[in-house]
């Protein structure tokens, strides 16, 4: 992967990257100009963020256990969104 170019060419060069390594991943929007690469491992997941100068990502790590409490999801949904 090259730090050269523009941002769509990075972008361009870690999707074949991924690929390469049969890494799966989305491609989402969620701030203007940026494109967000979403892809995970066991116990872990990564986001990495494409602007038009520089990339950032955060590596997720941790207990990615399922749960099946609805009351506690909503409980969950009510805090955070305060």
């Amino acid at each position: 992967m090259t730090n050269s170019g523009d941002g769509l060419d990075r972008m361009l060069s870690f999707l074949e990257f991924l690929s390469q390594n049969s890494v799966e991943y989305r491609i989402d929007q969620e701030r203007p100009g940026a494109l967000l690469v979403t892809f995970g491992f066991p116990g872990s997941r990564v986001e990495v963020e494409f602007f038009s100068d520089h990339i950032e990502y955060s590596i997720f790590r941790g207990d990615e256990s399922v749960e099946s409490d609805e009351a506690a999801l909503k409980e969950y949904v009510r805090h955070m969104s305060q």
